[in-house]
């Protein structure tokens, strides 16, 4: 499942920018755990980016990611917007409220106030549509594609910049 026009062009717009990458679900539940599963692919990668895996419990991180005072805040959450299994939507934090309905205790909208109120962050949050949140069940194959796409757009977004090594010279060429 390919990522949208608008998703990629907000995130390059974080490509030098503090960006902190919050991942929200329950790994316990299926489709529930792409958020976490999204954070453990960018941590395996070794991507330039801070990440956090907040599980079912984001209210917990809420001082933590205050301290560390990003510029940028990217939940990645699996939610049901009414979408196709797997689709991957860009929601800006005033859209949250009205779309996006989540498995977790707190609102993501109230999470997003929260940090707001106390540090200047730009949000958005990242929505996988889920297919299926049952108990011990696995993530569903077209999650698990999302997941790897939307990982590899970050991981390439936030990539270390390095310089290309030049092949060596010979003095007899």
């Amino acid at each position: 499942m390919g990522l949208d026009r608008q998703l990629l062009e907000r995130l390059n717009t974080l490509k030098h920018s503090k960006t902190l990458v919050l991942g929200i679900g329950n790994a316990l539940k299926g489709d529930d755990g792409a958020g976490p599963l999204v954070c453990q692919k960018l941590t395996q990668a070794g991507v330039p980016v801070e990440v956090i895996d907040a599980g079912t419990v984001p209210e917990n991180y809420i001082e933590q990611i205050i301290r560390r005072s990003p510029e940028n805040l990217i939940i990645i959450d699996a939610v049901d917007f009414g979408g196709n299994p797997g689709e991957v939507r860009l929601f800006e934090t005033e859209q949250v409220v009205s779309v996006v309905s989540s498995t977790h205790s707190l609102s993501p909208r109230l999470f997003l106030d929260l940090i707001g109120r106390r540090i200047p962050v730009n949000s958005c949050l990242i929505g996988i549509q889920a297919s299926q949140t049952r108990l011990n069940s696995p993530i569903s194959p077209d999650v698990t594609k999302s997941v790897e796409t939307l990982s590899y757009a970050i991981a390439r977004v936030f990539a270390r910049k390095t310089t290309p090594t030049r092949r060596p010279t010979n003095d007899r060429e």
